[in-house]
């Protein structure tokens, strides 16, 4: 307990900027819906709203995600930041079912906006969608991946609006902009899924997917006093941050300082494969040993 491990990265800040950037964007869009009559825009406004909301409880999660450990939590607050994106995703799925349900009846009975306001608009929302999903594209935490898709889906859907309005606005085929929304939807349901399976995976404590635990033991079993591993568990506290668990059999009578050297390059060698904290447990040959 007595170890610190500082894992620092950007993704609070990037949280953050992506949060006012979509929110300040979000009011300027119910502004913009009302005065073009889309209903597009004002139900994309309201999605916007919903994306600030869960950004803004991404950001919460990210900074709580970096206090240390205590006794309540002793392995300290990182996977709060997996919590943060179960909400982002719950709230993805949300937005993108209003979607495909306002677009649905667009399909049967569509409707001419201004599609001018509606182009410059939808510009407007490319340009700060992207700003905010560029900061966020380099991030590597699961919180920072669920709000790109977050991000990307928002762009997409301006693409979608701007294209939809660029046809509307020369040619009277409205029914374009609702059959692009519903196909968007579907798109980012399939990201959505793929990073609630991620965190799910960590939730229950699955093997990281980056970790080979058949490499773990053939690095281990080269260190010539390992006669045998066995025991090895392997989780992720956030999707980054790695944990082992192992137990190496050794021969007899071993001194401390030799456990110590054994323990040492152990650790050094899992390191290299992307462990960030190692627990290890030696045992002699003819112990037995009670797997969990």
């Amino acid at each position: 307990m007595g170890h610190s491990h500082h894992h620092h990265d950007h993704s609070e800040g990037n949280i953050k900027v992506a949060f006012f950037l979509n929110f300040g964007f979000a009011i300027i869009e119910i502004i913009g819906g009302l005065w073009t009559n889309s209903v597009a825009i004002l139900s994309d406004a309201l999605h916007d709203l919903g994306d600030s909301l869960s950004l803004g409880v991404s950001w919460y999660f990210a900074k709580v995600a970096k206090r240390d450990r205590n006794q309540k939590y002793s392995y300290g607050y990182k996977r709060f930041s997996v919590l943060g994106a179960l909400i982002n995703s719950i709230v993805l799925v949300t937005g993108s079912v209003f979607i495909v349900i306002e677009a649905i009846p667009r399909l049967f009975d569509p409707v001419n906006p201004n599609t001018e306001g509606m182009i410059y608009l939808a510009i407007g929302g490319v340009i700060v969608n992207g700003a905010a999903a560029f900061r966020l594209s380099k991030g590597h935490s699961l919180n920072e991946k669920a709000v790109y898709t977050h991000l990307l889906e928002d762009i997409l859907g301006w693409i979608a609006v701007l294209m939809g309005a660029v046809v509307m606005h020369f040619w009277d085929l409205p029914i374009i902009d609702p059959a692009l929304s519903v196909l968007i939807a579907v798109y980012i349901l399939f990201n959505v899924f793929k990073n609630l399976k991620e965190s799910f995976r960590i939730i229950l404590q699955g093997t990281p997917s980056d970790i080979n635990i058949d490499k773990i033991h053939e690095i281990i079993i080269d260190i010539p006093e390992v006669l045998e591993v066995h025991d090895c568990h392997i989780w992720s506290m956030d999707g980054e941050y790695h944990i082992l668990s192992i137990h190496l059999v050794i021969g007899n009578d071993l001194p401390l300082s030799q456990l110590e050297a054994i323990k040492n390059e152990t650790k050094k060698r899992v390191s290299k494969l992307g462990i960030n904290h190692t627990t290890i447990e030696f045992e002699t040959s003819s112990e037995k040993c009670e797997p969990c």
